[in-house]
């Protein structure tokens, strides 16, 4: 279940750090049903290893994930790989080793110890902390107001923007030809004049974005049957792009309504003594 929003400027800042003007902003934003959403979500461990899939085949050969490391894949609030297929994992990459060579270094198959590489291209931003950077809808009034109310967060955002390539509207082929691609969930990137009105304000969602579409649907084999639909496999990618972000997030809930439940006893208790302290003076003169 989902359902699409559109957030004008204020959010729109928020969510792209960008720096347009507030009142010209708006974009479009799937607020899909992720499984880790509320207080009692969780991680589904079976779509982080999807995730894990399409990061892999297709997000890889630009983006790198270099605060992830190799060994946290078979952490059990995370894809929770065997410990076999992890090392194995870890090994088709290759990472640079100052130490060989006596310190001229060389490269050698990763260890579980070892982090993914950093992004391969010096434009395409590292993906470890992307969900977390894109976390809120909140704008200049407050923080994440929107992931609170809604549960929309930098998931959303990530599965949005793979699915929000669009033909250019038909303003755009009015005016100067744009670099880049049009996408309704992306606001940082350029706008044509002719997609302007008279007061600046803009008559369509998104902006253009320098990253050509990567999902277009069917891009994966799943091992599962999963749905490769387009919808379904940016939703893949994106959890486990969350999780890379917050990959303490249901054991951050669990301390948290552990506190809250101690709290509450804690409370009662006081008020119980409280009660039983006072009740032998409550009526003298």
């Amino acid at each position: 279940m989902f359902r699409k929003l559109s957030l004008t400027a204020a959010m729109a800042l928020a969510l792209t750090a960008g720096q347009a003007t507030a009142a010209e902003l708006e974009i479009e934003v799937t607020d899909y049903d992720f499984s880790f959403e509320g207080p009692f979500g969780s991680y589904d461990q079976m779509q982080l290893q999807r995730g894990l899939q399409v990061y892999t085949e297709i997000c890889a050969a630009c983006h790198g994930l270099e605060f992830v490391a190799f060994r946290n894949l078979s952490d059990e609030g995370g894809p929770g790989l065997p410990e076999d297929q992890m090392r194995a994992y870890a090994e088709f990459y290759e990472v640079f080793d100052q130490s060989l060579f006596d310190g001229e270094g060389d490269f050698r198959p990763a260890t579980p110890a070892d982090k993914f590489p950093e992004s391969s291209l010096s434009n395409a931003p590292d993906l470890s902390l992307m969900a977390k950077a894109r976390a809120g809808f909140s704008g200049p009034y407050g923080t994440g107001i929107s992931q609170f109310v809604n549960g929309m967060g930098g998931a959303e955002y990530i599965a949005s923007l793979m699915t929000g390539y669009h033909e250019e509207p038909e303003c755009a082929l009015e005016g100067e030809p744009m670099d880049g691609f049009y996408n309704v969930a992306f606001a940082a990137g350029g706008f044509p004049e002719s997609c302007k009105d008279e007061h600046g304000k803009h008559k369509v969602p998104g902006s253009w974005i320098a990253m050509s579409q990567p999902l277009w649907g069917d891009d994966v084999d799943y091992a599962d049957g999963s749905s490769t639909e387009l919808e379904a496999v940016a939703q893949d990618v994106a959890a486990f792009l969350m999780w890379t972000a917050e990959p303490k997030l249901v054991a951050r809930k669990q301390a948290g309504l552990t506190g809250v439940l101690f709290l509450t006893v804690l409370s009662v208790l006081l008020y119980l003594t409280n009660k039983r302290l006072w009740a032998p003076h409550k009526h003298k003169d």
